[in-house]
């Protein structure tokens, strides 16, 4: 059996699931997220507990089973507690700011960069003066994604770090030039 597979995840209280065929839907308090899973993967809903099983032992199975356990439970998490990723902006003159739903970044081009929210679930907020952007939301892949298209934008740089990194990131740092003394 697959160790990720096999383990049942527990549903929290006001997280209810809806099981229809292949088509998985789970409410909870942030929200509600629904996916289709591969119809050869059995999940069942028993006493609060979801648990995923698989028919054969084929390589095929074997994969599936662990990626729709955790897809399952990302979801769980997702509409109970949400998901945050949090970037830092490093530079000299380099900031974010909300103009309503949307982020603006300066982060040393000539024009300011506009990002908009993905869906009403994910937010964006900038904190400590336009220093730190959190990105909130139910979905994981979708608040993960849109905090790398965010640090896309200007990707941390090896002599002098600036750019925008994730919080905690580490960036290796290069010596750069040696020809003054």
């Amino acid at each position: 059996m697959s160790r990720i597979g096999k383990q049942p995840i527990a549903l929290p209280s006001g997280v209810t699931i809806n099981i229809d065929g292949s088509m998985v839907e789970v409410k909870g308090k942030k929200g509600s997220l629904a996916q289709r899973f591969h119809r050869d993967m059995e999940i069942k809903v028993n006493d609060g507990v979801v648990e995923v099983t698989r028919p054969t032992d084929s390589r095929d199975h074997r994969a599936l089973h662990g990626l729709t356990r955790a897809l399952l439970n990302n979801m769980v998490t997702g509409v109970s507690e949400g998901f945050e990723k949090r970037l830092s902006i490093q530079g000299v003159g380099y900031r974010a700011e909300m103009k309503g739903s949307t982020l603006v970044l300066h982060v040393g081009y000539s024009h300011p960069v506009e990002i908009e929210a993905p869906d009403n679930d994910t937010k964006f907020a900038v904190e400590e003066r336009g220093r730190l952007v959190i990105l909130n939301g139910i979905d994981k892949q979708v608040v993960g994604e849109m905090a790398a298209q965010i640090r896309k934008v200007r990707p941390p740089e090896p002599y002098k770090g600036k750019g925008i990194r994730y919080l905690g990131e580490h960036v290796r740092r290069k010596a750069g030039k040696a020809g003054k003394v």
